[in-house]
């Protein structure tokens, strides 16, 4: 088992980090967040040379679940995630994604949903999940403690946090999900957000605006 490796396919107007966790010696891997441009995340796997075994979803907002279902019908894999707070979300990616005007984008519903506390994993490389709403319902994390490493989706960015005033979204139990499930993974652990660059919680401890006070 080699370390676990990431790489980030920028997706849809809304550049969302559509994101391609991999080992890079048995070349498994899984697709987190396929929100959209499913050719250019078929092409980068494919350049790569990777085998994907499932497809991850953090919550249900179409730039992040909208090529879902196109990816899956491509690969044969299922899809997993997120928890099932967010089917409201899922079943109404066509008609948000008309009102953005994003074309393309398919409602979709998981092979699986997730839970607080359930594992998933790929090769020998496993990941803890955490319910965390806020931003959407049914938001999940992914955590994997022997590499120090999340993705977080859009619960917590780089300066700053997941917005609330979308359909479901909630403030206050956003910061309630930063306190109680993210902080407590641990300052060093390093992690990739639905946007932007990445960072470590502790410096988003430190620095970040959004968690003075929480």
């Amino acid at each position: 088992m080699g370390m676990l490796q990431a790489g980030i396919i920028p997706v849809t107007p809304f550049q969302q980090n559509c994101t391609v966790l991999f080992d890079p010696e048995t070349k498994e891997g899984v697709v987190v967040d396929p929100g959209g441009d499913v050719p250019a995340i078929l092409q980068g796997l494919k350049d790569n040379g990777l085998v994907i075994k499932e497809i991850w979803l953090t919550h249900g907002h179409l730039d992040h679940a909208g090529g879902a279902k196109e990816l899956k019908e491509a690969l044969g894999v299922d899809i997993v995630g997120p928890h099932e707070g967010d089917r409201p979300l899922l079943q109404r990616i066509e008609t948000q994604a008309a009102t953005y005007g994003v074309q393309g984008l398919q409602n979709v519903l998981p092979d699986r949903w997730l839970k607080d506390g359930d594992k998933v994993s790929f090769g020998e490389h496993e990941f803890e999940v955490y319910h965390t709403p806020g931003h959407a319902p049914g938001h999940v994390i992914y955590f994997n403690r022997e590499q120090n490493f999340a993705h977080l989706g859009d619960v917590l960015f780089n300066g700053s946090i997941g917005r609330t005033d979308l359909p479901g979204g909630n403030h206050q139990q956003l910061l309630e999900s930063i306190r109680d499930k993210v902080l407590p993974l641990g300052d060093d652990v390093g992690f990739i957000c639905g946007h932007g660059p990445g960072s470590r919680i502790g410096d988003e401890r430190r620095n970040n605006p959004f968690l003075r006070g929480i």
